[in-house]
């Protein structure tokens, strides 16, 4: 499994949902069917037995040796966002295959491997991310997917029950405890840090976790001629502070590897000559650290409330997620670090910034993830890039991982 078999592949990928701009695989469409059903025939072709599950995730296996031990597991996703690469998920899909291909060719191990391609890692058309491996993890709540449509207004039921897939077999896909060894997943880095070090392989330590806000900042909307600078309530300028306080918060903590973004920003009445009554800002702030995390919304919080009594204004602050940033397996790194120290490729450990399917997949297997470079550290764009060299060196310490865990 070759430079030459990887480009093969991702061209074979790259001929679902290629649009004008970029790749349209939203999960669930027709080119995200034909993507996976693409893939499918490669694991039957390569020897793999592959069935889905309840959800629809797909799964390669390749026997062991010991008859009923559990199965050493690597994989990641096809699907992507509007306009989005082929690369994030891919990747690790591609280099999964290849890994077992290489370990059928060896012999067998004593564990099982299965490649898994999770389906809905993205949450462009539902707004639910990495939606196959909570299934897979047993935290997808049943009750409250019943709720939830597409950006067209389609019940994600209606859309399964299309494909012969019932919402509430959705437990039918969990994985037994002890069922799985470990997880391993390679991904791009999805930012610039490798390229720019000059090292082809990071090793992460914990997948961050978010806690998300939303400020509602509450002023007076006038007339923006005839409101002196003096008298105004403007809730713009407020929210133009409240930017910049979480761009400052974080700063403080960049050391403990926090980063903050006002990514939404919406403004009412929108008027030229309306001075803003109401702003809205969402506010992503993200870290490996959950104390760091806290006491970072907190920070944004008590700056909300100074600059809102400054300006004239009232703020609400909204908690709309807060999740818990998952450490990945001391075993499983020790693994990854082994192969490349096996295979003579310099590494580095750092964390992920993006979630991934790794993180629900800790919850019932040891989990840990292989980062290779991408071009300019672009993704989610169609741009994105990772050189065939860079992806076979991935797949070069998977498949040497996966064969000392499965071993």
């Amino acid at each position: 499994m070759d430079q030459a078999w990887v480009e093969a592949t991702f061209a074979g990928i790259a001929g679902f949902g290629k649009g004008t701009r970029g790749f349209n695989r939203l999960v669930f469409t027709e080119a995200d069917w034909a993507a996976c059903d693409f893939f499918a025939d490669l694991m039957r072709d390569a020897g793999l037995t592959v069935r889905t599950d309840a959800w629809g995730n797909l799964i390669g296996r390749l026997e062991g040796a010991e008859p009923g031990a559990p199965a050493v597991a690597t994989g990641s996703h096809l699907d992507t966002v509007p306009e989005g690469g082929n690369y994030d998920g891919g990747v690790g899909s591609v280099a999964g295959l290849g890994a077992i291909m290489r370990l059928r060719a060896r012999g067998p191990l004593r564990h099982p491997l299965e490649l898994i391609v999770f389906r809905g890692e993205e949450s462009s058309r539902f707004g639910i991310h990495t939606m196959g491996s909570k299934v897979m993890s047993g935290i997808a709540s049943v009750e409250a997917w019943r709720d939830v449509k597409d950006r067209d207004g389609t019940p994600l039921a209606q859309i399964l029950a299309a494909r012969g897939l019932d919402l509430a077999r959705l437990p039918d896909a969990v994985r037994r405890p002890g069922e799985l060894k470990a997880f391993v997943e390679v991904h791009i880095e999805q930012c610039f840090v490798l390229e720019q070090a000059g090292i082809p392989i990071g090793v992460v330590e914990a997948i961050a976790a978010p806690i998300r806000l939303k400020l509602t900042v509450e002023g007076v909307a006038s007339h923006s001629g005839a409101t002196p600078m003096g008298k105004r309530r403007d809730a713009l300028v407020t929210a133009a502070h409240l930017v910049l306080a979480v761009e400052d918060e974080a700063r403080k903590r960049a050391e403990r590897r926090i980063v903050g973004t006002v990514g939404i920003l919406k403004v009412a009445p929108g008027a030229l000559n309306v001075v803003p009554g109401r702003a809205e800002l969402w506010v992503d702030i993200r870290g490996i650290d959950e104390t760091s995390l806290i006491e970072t919304a907190g920070a944004v919080t008590a700056a909300a409330e100074r600059i809102a009594a400054r300006e004239g204004t009232q703020v609400a602050v909204d908690t709309l997620a807060s999740d818990t940033p998952v450490p990945m397996d001391p075993g499983v790194i020790a693994a990854i670090e082994a192969a490349c120290r096996r295979l003579g490729v310099p590494y580095r450990r750092m964390p992920s910034g993006a979630g991934h399917d790794a993180m629900n997949m800790a919850r019932i297997a040891p989990a840990g993830m292989i980062f290779i470079p991408c071009r300019g550290g672009v993704s989610h764009n169609p741009d994105e890039y990772a050189a065939p060299a860079d992806i076979v060196r991935g797949m070069d310490v998977l498949t040497e991982t996966l064969a000392a865990l499965a071993a």
